[in-house]
């Protein structure tokens, strides 16, 4: 959102400290409160600030700038004049600091807000910005419309200014609202011309040095274009001169301009809106593969943080000047839209990037290169993002994967990968793609989600907590059930969450996605096969390899083949506590699915064998699943009882009932205990622990008396979150939840 045109932001930087620039910053906005009679507010966003222009103005704010962008309220006149300190000119002041001890840091994010909040009642914001490079820098100079750099006439100030000129071309701010003002000026030193010719800057004015005048209105804290006539102070009315000329109007102008008309990148239809900037983006595209090498750079950069920083300016310095070069007189709101997609294709995931940092998107489905669809709170809906061609999307699939040491190409053209923070990815090529490659992306919560979360979701009640918790820790061997994205893996993760800390864990997955608190893990991943097609590692093989690792505990991620089999031998070879999940509508159909997973081991066992090591292994089963208003509910908790003839006998301790609609179209259901106590609670019960069959009521009362009662131990892990799990209500209707 753009600033009242009304109002024009003029921001004051340098190229490093000691060039006079709070002082230049303080004076000029005296300037334009006095002598153009306009309302000035002068805002301190120095992020080294140690309160200059609290000394230069004499005086002494309450609050700062970072108190602005960080209030949380409706930020009113009222509350915005609060936030201000008035000097006697009539300028107001916006302080960085109350103190020098203080540590300045606005909120990059809600600068813009607060800039339109200051620009309803101040014609004039003057910003004395910092010189090192960050967010809040960044942000402030998106929302300028004057941008003055503040050079002295030596070669140091020089060089520093140079560096940050780059930086500030390379974010996408056009060059033509950047200007020069020399100050401290001499006969002796490098003269104006030549500082602003090396610039390569429109030069603005010069102010003469005479340290006299300046230290005077130090000392008295008045700036000193208020009490002086001197050369000094006639150097800003030369500068307002030119202000009031038209250069601020013809700046604020060329914000609202449109590209040129050869270039035809706006037309009256969005569509054809969005295909002419996917030409131009193309065209940058294709320049900046001819500028620079990146799947060089890229490589050499290689978890290095500081050359990854500094590829980053380079890219971005480039797509700017290629911008500048093709669109000279594209928009500067839609220049810096285009320089931020190209980069992100050129070095990161392309419109990926929004979609992966918006929490409320829980998947990610790319079908070509023009049609990305998302799962927003449990519904699915076109996002208006696309990529620039279906090559880029292919060059972004490969950016993902290489690094995993996985290969996507017309001999492997699908494969299964993880982002960094554990999402996990499918992508599949051409030509098994017909329409262009397709992406799949899982998104995980970036938040560790606990089982509190399923309690305020709505997804489980406490006693189901509590006998979770108490099935986990005693050792009992767990099957999560549920169709694709009913969120098994992250159930999975809580449930793991109270394994004992001090026992030790084995983890096989296909894509790495569980993170596990403790900290005696062992993650193992699948490996796929190399060009020649061998030396592929198969989940079957890390589970029988983590057999001789002497596990506690063997986690699956997933069971989908004859690793099945392996699985339920290591459950029955004394890894008690073992878990896995699989794809089954309800236990009962798991149990089938476990049946036909075992006959694709290949081992020809008879039914009645398999059946038997299912009903020996698994202990219980945990039904998940993802209703029609795209909320998720622990549907079942049933256990696995043993065998009646050639039937595995299933018997279910706790389900949800579904009951109908409220208003919203969110299902209404309750949570039922069905009465039946779990067999293996007597088997507990002999070792020590007192299990209150109140905990299998449906009665709240003596529910929530079953869990205070249950004393169940606390593991070093947990006691955390076990804390957090004293009863609120126990309420039994459960209306919608999260989609996590």
């Amino acid at each position: 959102m753009a600033t009242p045109n009304s109002s024009s932001i003029i921001t004051i930087i340098g190229g490093k400290g000691g060039l006079g620039k709070s002082v230049f910053a303080s004076n000029l906005a005296c300037a334009i409160q006095t002598q153009l009679k306009a309302k000035t507010c002068l805002i301190d966003s120095d992020p080294n600030s140690c309160g200059d222009l609290n000394i230069l103005l004499n005086l002494k704010p309450t609050k700062t700038f970072s108190d602005l962008t960080s209030f949380s309220g409706n930020v009113s006149q009222s509350v915005l004049n609060s936030h201000l300190t008035k000097h006697s000119s009539g300028l107001s002041l916006l302080a960085s600091v109350v103190d020098p001890t203080q540590s300045p840091e606005p909120e990059s994010s809600n600068i813009g807000f607060a800039l339109n909040t200051i620009a309803q009642s101040h014609p004039f914001i003057i910003v004395d910005q910092g010189h090192e490079w960050s967010p809040s820098l960044e942000a402030m100079l998106h929302k300028t419309h004057l941008l003055i750099f503040v050079l002295t006439p030596d070669l140091l100030t020089l060089n520093h200014s140079k560096k940050l000129l780059n930086k500030v071309l390379a974010s996408g701010v056009p060059k033509e609202i950047i200007y020069s003002v020399v100050n401290q000026a001499t006969p002796n030193g490098i003269k104006a011309s030549v500082l602003s010719s090396t610039m390569k800057l429109p030069l603005l004015g010069q102010i003469p040095e005479d340290n006299a005048t300046v230290q005077s209105s130090i000392q008295k804290g008045m700036p000193f274009v208020l009490t002086s006539r001197s050369p000094v102070a006639a150097g800003f009315t030369s500068i307002l001169r030119q202000l009031q000329g038209g250069l601020l109007a013809k700046l604020k102008a060329f914000e609202n301009k449109k590209p040129a008309n050869h270039l035809k990148v706006l037309n009256s239809s969005n569509s054809s809106h969005d295909s002419n900037n996917n030409k131009l983006k193309l065209m940058i595209h294709e320049a900046l593969i001819k500028e620079m090498d990146l799947k060089k750079d890229l490589h050499n950069t290689k978890e290095d943080p500081k050359k990854e920083t500094e590829l980053r300016e380079k890219t971005k310095k480039m797509i700017s000047q290629l911008i500048t070069r093709m669109a000279p007189q594209l928009a500067r709101e839609q220049r810096s839209t285009i320089l931020e997609e190209v980069l992100a294709e050129a070095l990161d995931l392309g419109a990926l990037e929004k979609l992966l940092s918006d929490d409320a998107v829980t998947e990610i489905m790319v079908n070509g290169c023009d049609r990305i669809f998302v799962e927003k709170n449990g519904k699915v809906v076109l996002s208006p993002l696309t990529f620039t061609s279906n090559q880029q999307l292919r060059n972004i699939i490969e950016r993902i994967v290489t690094p995993l040491g996985r290969r996507i190409d017309e001999k492997t053209p699908y494969v299964d990968a993880r982002l960094k923070d554990g999402s996990r990815v499918n992508a599949v090529i051409e030509p098994l793609s017909i329409d262009g490659p397709a992406l799949t992306i899982r998104k995980f919560a970036k938040e560790t989600i606990t089982p509190q979360h399923y309690l305020n979701w709505g997804s489980m009640t406490q006693p189901m907590v509590h006998f979770l918790k108490l099935c986990v820790e005693q050792g009992l061997n767990v099957v999560i059930s549920g169709g694709t994205g009913s969120g098994k893996t992250t159930l999975l993760n809580v449930l793991s969450s109270f394994i004992p800390s001090n026992e030790r864990i084995v983890t096989v997955e296909d894509a790495a996605e569980l993170q596990l608190s403790q900290e005696h893990v062992v993650r193992l991943e699948t490996r796929p096969a190399n060009m020649e097609g061998t030396g592929a590692i198969e989940i079957r093989d890390l589970v029988r390899n983590s057999l001789r690792m002497r596990p506690d505990r063997i986690i699956v991620g997933e069971c989908r083949d004859g690793a099945a089999l392996d699985m339920l031998q290591a459950m029955n070879t004394g890894h008690d506590g073992s878990m896995t999940t699989v794809h089954a509508n309800s236990p009962r159909e798991g149990v089938s699915r476990l049946m036909t997973l075992c006959m694709m081991a290949g081992m020809d066992l008879p039914s009645q064998a398999i059946r038997e090591q299912i009903a020996g292994a698994v202990n219980l089963f945990v039904q998940i699943g993802r209703l029609s208003d795209g909320s998720r509910k622990v549907k079942s908790i049933t256990e696995v009882v043993g065998m009646q003839g050639e039937t595995i006998t299933l018997q279910e301790v706790y389900r949800f009932k579904e009951e109908g609609f409220d208003k919203n179209r969110k299902i209404v259901g309750q949570f039922q205990a069905t009465g039946l106590i779990p067999t293996f609670i007597e088997k507990f019960e002999r070792k020590g622990l007192k299990i209150p069959r109140t905990l299998f009521s449906n009665d709240p009362s003596t529910q929530k008396a079953g869990v205070q009662k249950a004393g169940l131990k606390k593991t070093s892990t947990q006691k955390a979150q076990v804390k957090s799990f004293k009863p609120k209500s126990l309420t039994k209707k459960a209306v919608g939840g999260s989609d996590e």
